[in-house]
């Protein structure tokens, strides 16, 4: 049965064996061309095209519930198969998925009638939530359950941007926009609390592991979802004294997590560096929106955009770099070039989150730049990677 079974494994295309093959690489596609596309809109040498909600629309939608959906998607849907031990999503139903994926991009690219382009967005991370709890369900492993809770939680806040686009209100479509970014850093904080100390006592060769605080992961995966039903809701969009507190003890409780985490060895293992300023760039954010909840006189957009560029961009660099490798049978060192696509990619969230403030138009282009040739050094390096069989001749 098990030579059956490996037969019929080894018999399906390398891109559809497991989901990380297909969402890793069309995710990454996806981050490097839609920011040139945004910054040639942006300056105007697009001016006859509109997708679905106007260029900044778009912009905001796209690298949320495009790129960032695309990478949770390939990251989880290839753990569960570890998490439960059982076969991961392969074949034709991953070709599905990774097609309705597509199909929307496409849609909210050419302006589709909003209720066609309703039903693919939405049915994306539905399927992802529903395949997620069954495989969760079938083994009762309720450690995982909050995944399938922050992931239909996603699916309220794409319909939120979705119904602001069919009403022609722009501030629903932010409001959606914005819940569903918080509900992102709920995630990486579920997940990187669990990998990052991990991966760091694996690469330093660590004989104890960090132990976990109980009311800290629960803190903090309590309170970001918080954050992103207050957006849903309106409170968190004007400066609010006890939407600061809860920021402020959400940036504390990150840094906290960071320096136990902390190993000057780190700093020399570029898979762990990369990690480890994408989980500080989040505790930035978290303190840069307690600040202007706080009435300091600063544009919260910096605070959004180190979130979405240093930790969002950031994490998912850094993982789907280790995991491709990991997943592919290859050693955990990462090719030629990988370093310097970490750089870039901090360079990018620097330049938009700091240099911007004296600079405006040449910060926004070099983030833009940094940003896409971070990704397409990712594309470029991992992509025969993810098209190709295992080099150690397993499946997946």
């Amino acid at each position: 049965m098990q030579v059956l079974e490996r037969s019929k494994a080894m018999a399906i295309p390398p891109l559809l064996r497991l989901a990380f093959r297909p969402f890793f690489l069309a995710g990454c596609l996806l981050a490097l061309l839609a920011i040139p596309l945004w910054l040639a809109a942006f300056s105007g040498s697009i001016s006859d095209w509109q997708p679905a909600g106007g260029w900044l629309g778009w912009h905001r939608h796209e690298l949320l519930f495009g790129f960032g959906l695309a990478i949770i998607a390939g990251f989880l849907l290839t753990a569960v198969q570890t998490w439960t031990g059982r076969p991961g999503l392969s074949g034709r139903p991953l070709a599905a998925l990774a097609l309705v994926w597509l199909l929307a991009r496409v849609a909210w690219l050419v302006n589709a009638p909003w209720a066609l382009l309703a039903v693919l967005e939405l049915a994306f991370p539905l399927a992802v939530a529903a395949l997620m709890g069954i495989s969760l369900w079938q083994v009762r492993q309720k450690r995982n359950y909050p995944i399938v809770v922050v992931l239909l939680l996603l699916a309220l806040a794409d319909g939120l941007s979705l119904y602001g686009l069919s009403a022609g209100h722009e501030g629903w479509q932010r409001q959606g926009v914005l819940s569903g970014i918080w509900l992102v850093a709920a995630m990486m904080g579920l997940i990187g609390g669990r990998v990052i100390p991990f991966f760091t006592q694996r690469g330093l060769g660590r004989v104890d592991a960090v132990a976990p605080w109980p009311w800290l992961d629960w803190l903090l995966l309590i309170g970001s979802p918080l954050v992103a039903f207050l957006y849903a809701a309106g409170p968190a969009l004007s400066p609010n004294l006890w939407v600061g507190v809860l920021f402020a003890v959400l940036g504390v409780g990150h840094l906290i997590r960071l320096l136990r985490w902390q190993d000057r060895a780190l700093w020399r293992v570029p898979l762990l560096w990369s990690l480890h300023l994408a989980y500080a760039w989040l505790a930035v954010a978290c303190l840069g929106m307690a600040l202007w909840h706080f009435g300091v006189a600063i544009n919260p957009s910096l605070a959004v955009h180190a979130l979405t560029i240093g930790a969002m961009g950031g994490l998912v660099l850094a993982m789907i770099a280790r995991v491709t490798l990991g997943h592919t049978g290859r050693p955990l060192q990462p090719p030629a070039g990988m370093s310097l696509a970490f750089i870039l990619l901090n360079l990018a969230c620097l330049s938009r989150v700091g240099l911007i403030l004296w600079l405006p138009m040449p910060a926004l282009w070099l983030a833009g730049v940094c940003w896409a040739l971070a990704f397409a050094l990712y594309a470029w390096r991992y992509g025969p990677m993810l098209l190709r069989t295992r080099v150690d001749g397993h499946p997946g």
